[in-house]
Protein backbone atom coordinates (compact mmCIF):
# COMPACT_ATOMS: atom_id res chain seq x y z
CA UNK A 1 0.00 0.00 0.00
CA UNK A 2 1.33 3.48 -0.95
CA UNK A 3 1.70 5.67 1.75
CA UNK A 4 1.73 9.64 2.36
CA UNK A 5 1.67 12.37 4.73
CA UNK A 6 0.07 15.45 4.51
CA UNK A 7 1.31 18.24 6.81
CA UNK A 8 -1.59 20.89 7.63
CA UNK A 9 -4.97 20.11 8.21
CA UNK A 10 -6.59 22.90 7.18
CA UNK A 11 -9.19 22.83 3.22
CA UNK A 12 -6.55 21.72 1.27
CA UNK A 13 -5.60 19.25 3.77
CA UNK A 14 -8.09 17.45 4.67
CA UNK A 15 -9.46 17.44 1.25
CA UNK A 16 -6.03 16.18 -0.01
CA UNK A 17 -5.81 13.43 2.42
CA UNK A 18 -9.78 11.90 1.95
CA UNK A 19 -9.13 12.07 -1.82
CA UNK A 20 -5.67 9.75 -1.22
CA UNK A 21 -7.26 7.66 1.16
CA UNK A 22 -9.97 7.21 -1.14
CA UNK A 23 -7.85 5.78 -3.49
CA UNK A 24 -6.16 3.35 -1.17
CA UNK A 25 -3.69 5.08 0.02
CA UNK A 26 -2.55 5.38 3.90
CA UNK A 27 -1.92 8.58 5.28
CA UNK A 28 -1.00 10.03 7.94
CA UNK A 29 -2.57 13.79 8.51
CA UNK A 30 -0.35 16.31 10.59
CA UNK A 31 -1.47 19.24 12.39
CA UNK A 32 0.31 21.70 14.62
CA UNK A 33 -2.58 22.45 17.08
CA UNK A 34 -4.07 20.28 19.59
CA UNK A 35 -7.44 20.44 18.00
CA UNK A 36 -8.91 20.99 14.32
CA UNK A 37 -11.26 23.86 14.08
CA UNK A 38 -12.12 25.76 11.27
CA UNK A 39 -13.05 29.68 11.53
CA UNK A 40 -16.13 30.33 12.35
CA UNK A 41 -16.91 32.59 8.91
CA UNK A 42 -17.46 31.70 5.53
CA UNK A 43 -15.70 30.73 2.08
CA UNK A 44 -17.26 31.50 -1.79
CA UNK A 45 -16.24 28.31 -4.11
CA UNK A 46 -16.57 29.25 -7.54
CA UNK A 47 -17.19 27.21 -10.53
CA UNK A 48 -13.56 25.81 -10.73
CA UNK A 49 -13.47 25.23 -6.58
CA UNK A 50 -16.69 23.58 -7.11
CA UNK A 51 -16.11 20.90 -10.23
CA UNK A 52 -12.84 20.03 -7.67
CA UNK A 53 -14.74 18.76 -4.83
CA UNK A 54 -17.27 17.04 -7.27
CA UNK A 55 -13.98 15.35 -9.08
CA UNK A 56 -12.92 14.16 -5.99
CA UNK A 57 -16.66 12.77 -5.07
CA UNK A 58 -17.59 15.34 -2.04
CA UNK A 59 -20.06 16.92 -4.84
CA UNK A 60 -23.63 15.50 -2.43
CA UNK A 61 -22.18 16.98 0.47
CA UNK A 62 -21.22 20.66 -1.01
CA UNK A 63 -25.22 20.45 -2.61
CA UNK A 64 -26.33 19.88 1.09
CA UNK A 65 -25.00 22.86 2.69
CA UNK A 66 -23.82 25.51 -0.43
CA UNK A 67 -25.64 29.12 -1.02
CA UNK A 68 -25.78 30.36 -4.64
CA UNK A 69 -24.56 33.71 -4.68
CA UNK A 70 -25.90 36.06 -7.04
CA UNK A 71 -24.28 38.87 -8.72
CA UNK A 72 -24.84 42.08 -6.68
CA UNK A 73 -22.81 44.53 -9.08
CA UNK A 74 -20.06 47.15 -7.60
CA UNK A 75 -21.06 50.78 -5.62
CA UNK A 76 -18.96 53.17 -4.40
CA UNK A 77 -19.69 54.53 -0.84
CA UNK A 78 -22.04 57.01 -1.60
CA UNK A 79 -23.87 54.70 -3.51
CA UNK A 80 -23.78 55.47 -6.74
CA UNK A 81 -23.27 52.28 -9.03
CA UNK A 82 -19.61 51.51 -10.86
CA UNK A 83 -20.82 48.25 -12.14
CA UNK A 84 -24.79 46.82 -12.50
CA UNK A 85 -25.72 43.54 -10.84
CA UNK A 86 -26.01 41.39 -13.90
CA UNK A 87 -28.51 38.37 -14.00
CA UNK A 88 -27.83 35.27 -12.49
CA UNK A 89 -26.70 32.59 -15.27
CA UNK A 90 -28.32 29.41 -15.17
CA UNK A 91 -25.58 26.99 -15.37
CA UNK A 92 -22.39 26.09 -13.61
CA UNK A 93 -20.98 29.63 -13.51
CA UNK A 94 -22.64 30.62 -10.55
CA UNK A 95 -20.41 30.35 -7.31
CA UNK A 96 -21.90 29.38 -4.27
CA UNK A 97 -21.12 30.35 -0.61
CA UNK A 98 -20.51 28.10 2.53
CA UNK A 99 -19.83 28.00 5.75
CA UNK A 100 -16.54 26.96 6.91
CA UNK A 101 -17.53 24.64 9.69
CA UNK A 102 -20.34 23.03 7.41
CA UNK A 103 -17.61 22.81 4.73
CA UNK A 104 -14.88 21.55 6.95
CA UNK A 105 -17.12 19.20 8.88
CA UNK A 106 -18.24 17.41 5.29
CA UNK A 107 -13.90 16.99 4.41
CA UNK A 108 -13.79 15.45 7.80
CA UNK A 109 -16.39 12.81 6.91
CA UNK A 110 -14.82 12.07 3.75
CA UNK A 111 -11.44 11.16 5.26
CA UNK A 112 -12.37 7.35 6.15
CA UNK A 113 -10.58 5.43 8.22
CA UNK A 114 -7.35 5.24 5.89
CA UNK A 115 -6.49 8.42 7.45
CA UNK A 116 -4.77 8.59 10.79
CA UNK A 117 -4.69 12.62 12.09
CA UNK A 118 -2.14 13.69 14.61
CA UNK A 119 -2.57 16.81 16.36
CA UNK A 120 -0.04 19.36 18.02
CA UNK A 121 2.50 18.12 15.80
CA UNK A 122 5.03 21.13 14.45
CA UNK A 123 7.32 20.46 11.47
CA UNK A 124 10.71 21.42 12.60
CA UNK A 125 13.00 19.25 10.24
CA UNK A 126 12.51 18.09 6.71
CA UNK A 127 14.65 15.21 5.05
CA UNK A 128 14.92 14.37 1.52
CA UNK A 129 17.81 12.42 1.20
CA UNK A 130 18.86 10.48 -2.47
CA UNK A 131 17.80 7.08 -2.43
CA UNK A 132 15.10 7.50 0.74
CA UNK A 133 11.99 8.20 1.20
CA UNK A 134 11.28 11.96 2.17
CA UNK A 135 10.68 12.67 5.91
CA UNK A 136 9.23 15.51 8.18
CA UNK A 137 10.04 15.71 12.29
CA UNK A 138 8.33 17.25 15.24
CA UNK A 139 11.42 16.46 17.23
CA UNK A 140 9.48 14.04 19.18
CA UNK A 141 8.97 11.11 15.71
CA UNK A 142 9.48 11.17 12.55
CA UNK A 143 7.04 10.63 9.54
CA UNK A 144 8.47 8.88 6.40
CA UNK A 145 6.08 8.16 3.22
CA UNK A 146 6.33 7.74 -0.30
CA UNK A 147 4.74 11.13 -0.60
CA UNK A 148 5.10 13.97 1.15
CA UNK A 149 2.16 16.78 0.97
CA UNK A 150 2.94 20.82 2.00
CA UNK A 151 -0.57 22.08 2.50
CA UNK A 152 0.67 23.73 6.06
CA UNK A 153 -0.22 27.02 4.57
CA UNK A 154 1.71 30.36 3.93
CA UNK A 155 4.47 29.86 6.34
CA UNK A 156 5.73 26.55 5.50
CA UNK A 157 8.17 24.78 6.55
CA UNK A 158 8.54 22.14 4.00
CA UNK A 159 8.41 25.42 0.88
CA UNK A 160 11.09 26.81 2.96
CA UNK A 161 13.47 23.99 2.51
CA UNK A 162 12.30 23.07 -1.29
CA UNK A 163 11.59 26.78 -2.94
CA UNK A 164 13.34 29.29 -0.24
CA UNK A 165 12.96 32.01 -3.08
CA UNK A 166 9.53 31.77 -2.44
CA UNK A 167 8.88 34.97 0.13
CA UNK A 168 6.33 35.79 2.44
CA UNK A 169 5.22 39.76 2.03
CA UNK A 170 2.26 41.58 3.14
CA UNK A 171 0.18 42.81 0.94
CA UNK A 172 -0.50 46.11 2.51
CA UNK A 173 -4.21 44.98 3.70
CA UNK A 174 -6.40 43.21 6.39
CA UNK A 175 -9.31 41.43 6.39
CA UNK A 176 -12.29 41.33 8.94
CA UNK A 177 -14.63 38.52 8.52
CA UNK A 178 -17.84 37.36 10.20
CA UNK A 179 -21.07 35.40 10.15
CA UNK A 180 -24.06 36.84 11.89
CA UNK A 181 -26.39 34.27 12.85
CA UNK A 182 -29.90 34.42 11.57
CA UNK A 183 -31.54 35.43 15.13
CA UNK A 184 -29.51 38.51 14.91
CA UNK A 185 -29.23 39.50 11.26
CA UNK A 186 -31.09 42.34 10.06
CA UNK A 187 -34.21 41.81 8.35
CA UNK A 188 -33.58 43.88 5.34
CA UNK A 189 -35.91 44.83 2.51
CA UNK A 190 -36.59 42.66 -0.63
CA UNK A 191 -35.50 44.95 -3.01
CA UNK A 192 -32.04 45.11 -0.77
CA UNK A 193 -30.25 41.77 -2.10
CA UNK A 194 -26.90 40.74 -0.71
CA UNK A 195 -24.13 39.88 -3.06
CA UNK A 196 -22.53 42.83 -4.15
CA UNK A 197 -19.52 44.71 -2.90
CA UNK A 198 -18.77 48.46 -2.49
CA UNK A 199 -15.43 50.08 -2.95
CA UNK A 200 -13.67 52.98 -1.48
CA UNK A 201 -10.49 54.53 -0.84
CA UNK A 202 -8.47 51.44 0.58
CA UNK A 203 -11.64 49.84 2.45
CA UNK A 204 -14.09 47.00 0.56
CA UNK A 205 -16.97 45.72 1.52
CA UNK A 206 -18.40 42.38 0.33
CA UNK A 207 -21.72 40.41 2.21
CA UNK A 208 -23.62 37.64 1.62
CA UNK A 209 -26.12 35.32 2.34
CA UNK A 210 -25.92 31.68 3.96
CA UNK A 211 -29.13 29.75 3.32
CA UNK A 212 -32.71 31.29 3.92
CA UNK A 213 -34.06 33.06 7.67
CA UNK A 214 -36.51 31.30 9.26
CA UNK A 215 -34.82 27.99 8.68
CA UNK A 216 -31.58 26.05 8.03
CA UNK A 217 -31.90 27.08 4.35
CA UNK A 218 -28.97 25.12 2.43
CA UNK A 219 -26.64 25.51 5.32
CA UNK A 220 -26.95 23.99 8.64
CA UNK A 221 -25.17 27.54 10.07
CA UNK A 222 -26.91 30.16 8.06
CA UNK A 223 -26.92 33.92 8.75
CA UNK A 224 -25.47 36.75 7.04
CA UNK A 225 -21.28 36.74 5.81
CA UNK A 226 -19.52 39.76 5.20
CA UNK A 227 -16.02 40.72 4.71
CA UNK A 228 -14.41 44.06 4.99
CA UNK A 229 -10.92 44.83 3.79
CA UNK A 230 -8.82 48.17 4.64
CA UNK A 231 -5.46 49.31 3.54
CA UNK A 232 -2.52 49.12 6.21
CA UNK A 233 -1.73 46.95 9.01
CA UNK A 234 -3.78 44.65 11.22
CA UNK A 235 -5.01 46.29 14.35
CA UNK A 236 -3.66 45.22 17.55
CA UNK A 237 -6.86 46.52 19.73
CA UNK A 238 -9.10 43.89 20.99
CA UNK A 239 -11.92 42.67 18.72
CA UNK A 240 -14.32 45.28 20.72
CA UNK A 241 -11.88 48.11 19.67
CA UNK A 242 -11.55 46.75 15.89
CA UNK A 243 -15.38 46.71 15.43
CA UNK A 244 -15.91 50.29 16.57
CA UNK A 245 -12.86 50.85 14.24
CA UNK A 246 -15.07 49.47 11.26
CA UNK A 247 -18.33 50.84 12.28
CA UNK A 248 -16.47 54.50 12.06
CA UNK A 249 -14.77 53.56 9.07
CA UNK A 250 -17.58 52.02 7.13
CA UNK A 251 -20.05 54.69 8.47
CA UNK A 252 -22.27 56.58 5.39
CA UNK A 253 -21.62 53.22 3.75
CA UNK A 254 -24.47 52.03 1.56
CA UNK A 255 -27.11 49.79 3.39
CA UNK A 256 -26.94 47.03 4.93
CA UNK A 257 -23.47 48.07 5.58
CA UNK A 258 -24.00 49.69 9.04
CA UNK A 259 -27.05 47.09 9.78
CA UNK A 260 -24.67 44.56 9.30
CA UNK A 261 -22.07 46.36 11.63
CA UNK A 262 -24.44 47.27 14.02
CA UNK A 263 -26.06 43.72 14.37
CA UNK A 264 -22.10 42.01 14.83
CA UNK A 265 -20.94 41.06 17.82
CA UNK A 266 -17.10 41.14 19.09
CA UNK A 267 -17.34 37.79 19.46
CA UNK A 268 -18.02 37.01 15.49
CA UNK A 269 -15.06 38.78 14.32
CA UNK A 270 -12.20 37.28 12.61
CA UNK A 271 -9.42 39.74 11.71
CA UNK A 272 -6.47 38.70 9.14
CA UNK A 273 -3.15 39.97 8.00
CA UNK A 274 -3.14 39.74 4.03
CA UNK A 275 -0.07 38.17 2.86
CA UNK A 276 1.21 36.54 -0.08
CA UNK A 277 4.34 35.05 -2.12
CA UNK A 278 6.19 36.79 -3.84
CA UNK A 279 7.98 35.39 -6.07
CA UNK A 280 6.47 32.24 -6.32
CA UNK A 281 7.96 29.09 -6.12
CA UNK A 282 10.02 27.79 -8.85
CA UNK A 283 8.67 24.37 -8.36
CA UNK A 284 5.64 22.60 -6.72
CA UNK A 285 6.83 19.21 -6.90
CA UNK A 286 10.49 17.68 -6.07
CA UNK A 287 11.34 14.25 -6.73
CA UNK A 288 12.65 12.47 -3.28
CA UNK A 289 13.71 9.21 -3.59
CA UNK A 290 11.96 6.96 -4.93
CA UNK A 291 9.02 9.03 -4.07
CA UNK A 292 8.37 12.72 -4.09
CA UNK A 293 7.35 16.51 -2.13
CA UNK A 294 4.57 18.50 -3.67
CA UNK A 295 3.34 21.92 -2.24
CA UNK A 296 -0.43 22.73 -2.70
CA UNK A 297 -2.96 25.08 -1.64
CA UNK A 298 -1.39 28.84 0.54
CA UNK A 299 2.22 27.01 0.79
CA UNK A 300 2.22 26.83 -2.68
CA UNK A 301 0.28 30.34 -4.20
CA UNK A 302 -0.54 32.26 -1.04
CA UNK A 303 -2.30 35.43 -3.22
CA UNK A 304 -4.52 38.15 -1.70
CA UNK A 305 -8.26 37.15 -1.26
CA UNK A 306 -9.54 39.57 -3.84
CA UNK A 307 -10.94 37.00 -6.55
CA UNK A 308 -12.05 34.39 -3.93
CA UNK A 309 -9.62 31.82 -5.42
CA UNK A 310 -7.10 30.84 -2.53
CA UNK A 311 -9.73 27.73 -1.40
CA UNK A 312 -10.28 27.34 -4.94
CA UNK A 313 -7.09 26.34 -6.01
CA UNK A 314 -6.39 24.47 -3.30
CA UNK A 315 -9.52 21.82 -4.04
CA UNK A 316 -7.95 21.98 -7.65
CA UNK A 317 -4.94 21.25 -6.42
CA UNK A 318 -6.18 18.28 -4.55
CA UNK A 319 -8.00 16.96 -7.65
CA UNK A 320 -5.56 17.54 -9.92
CA UNK A 321 -2.79 15.39 -7.83
CA UNK A 322 -5.27 12.59 -7.35
CA UNK A 323 -6.40 12.44 -10.87
CA UNK A 324 -2.64 12.36 -11.76
CA UNK A 325 -0.93 9.55 -8.96
CA UNK A 326 -3.96 6.99 -10.41
CA UNK A 327 -2.46 7.37 -13.59
CA UNK A 328 1.13 7.49 -13.46
CA UNK A 329 3.85 6.21 -11.31
CA UNK A 330 4.54 7.99 -8.22
CA UNK A 331 8.37 9.83 -9.78
CA UNK A 332 6.05 10.83 -12.87
CA UNK A 333 3.07 11.89 -11.07
CA UNK A 334 5.16 14.81 -9.14
CA UNK A 335 6.77 16.11 -12.22
CA UNK A 336 3.14 16.01 -14.18
CA UNK A 337 1.80 18.02 -11.12
CA UNK A 338 4.45 20.27 -11.01
CA UNK A 339 4.16 21.08 -14.87
CA UNK A 340 0.33 21.42 -14.96
CA UNK A 341 -0.48 23.45 -11.65
CA UNK A 342 2.70 26.21 -12.13
CA UNK A 343 1.38 28.23 -15.10
CA UNK A 344 -2.44 27.75 -13.79
CA UNK A 345 -1.54 29.35 -10.22
CA UNK A 346 0.93 31.90 -12.28
CA UNK A 347 -2.68 32.72 -13.96
CA UNK A 348 -4.82 33.34 -11.21
CA UNK A 349 -1.79 35.11 -8.90
CA UNK A 350 -1.30 37.44 -11.81
CA UNK A 351 -5.78 38.26 -12.11
CA UNK A 352 -5.51 38.83 -8.65
CA UNK A 353 -2.45 41.38 -8.23
CA UNK A 354 -4.28 43.49 -11.16
CA UNK A 355 -7.68 43.11 -8.89
CA UNK A 356 -5.65 44.07 -5.67
CA UNK A 357 -4.08 46.99 -8.09
CA UNK A 358 -7.41 48.73 -8.56
CA UNK A 359 -8.88 48.05 -4.98
CA UNK A 360 -6.07 49.42 -3.25
CA UNK A 361 -6.54 52.41 -4.81
CA UNK A 362 -5.57 55.78 -2.38
CA UNK A 363 -5.50 59.26 -2.64
CA UNK A 364 -8.14 61.72 -3.89
CA UNK A 365 -6.96 61.62 -7.62
CA UNK A 366 -5.85 58.32 -7.91
CA UNK A 367 -9.13 57.23 -6.68
CA UNK A 368 -11.50 59.92 -8.55
CA UNK A 369 -9.60 58.09 -11.93
CA UNK A 370 -10.12 54.82 -10.55
CA UNK A 371 -14.00 55.33 -10.50
CA UNK A 372 -14.41 57.40 -13.37
CA UNK A 373 -12.12 54.23 -15.09
CA UNK A 374 -13.92 51.55 -12.67
CA UNK A 375 -17.09 51.02 -14.96
CA UNK A 376 -14.69 50.16 -18.15
CA UNK A 377 -11.86 48.23 -16.26
CA UNK A 378 -14.55 46.39 -13.78
CA UNK A 379 -16.10 44.37 -16.11
CA UNK A 380 -13.16 43.47 -17.50
CA UNK A 381 -11.32 42.16 -14.99
CA UNK A 382 -14.12 40.27 -13.40
CA UNK A 383 -14.74 39.04 -17.10
CA UNK A 384 -11.29 37.98 -17.26
CA UNK A 385 -10.95 36.58 -13.50
CA UNK A 386 -14.41 34.80 -14.07
CA UNK A 387 -13.11 33.09 -17.36
CA UNK A 388 -9.91 32.23 -15.45
CA UNK A 389 -12.08 30.24 -12.44
CA UNK A 390 -14.58 28.81 -15.66
CA UNK A 391 -11.80 27.54 -17.90
CA UNK A 392 -10.57 24.89 -15.42
CA UNK A 393 -11.62 21.54 -15.42
CA UNK A 394 -10.49 18.13 -13.76
CA UNK A 395 -8.14 16.13 -15.23
CA UNK A 396 -9.21 13.58 -17.33
CA UNK A 397 -8.93 9.78 -16.18
CA UNK A 398 -8.92 6.58 -18.07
Amino acid sequence: MRTAVVVGAGLGGLTVAGALARSGWRVTLLERVDRVRPEPTAVVLWPNGVRALRALGLGAGLDAIATPLPDGGVRRPDGHWLVQPRPTPDDDRVPVVVHREDLHDALIAGLGEQVELRTGCTVRTVHAVAGQRPAVGDGRHMFEADLLVAADGTDSAIRRQFAPEAAVVSSGCAAWRAVIPWYRAPRLPADQPLGGEVLGAGYRFVAASLGERGSSGASSRGGIYWVATAAGAPRPEPPETQLALLRRWFAGWPAPIGELLAATEPVDLVQQEIRELRPLPRAYGFPAGPGGVVLLGDAAHAMPPHLGQGACLAFEDAATLAALLRESRLPDAVAAYDRVRRPRAAAVVRQTRRMSAVLQTRGRLALRARDAALGTITPRLRSSAAAVAAQWRPPPTA
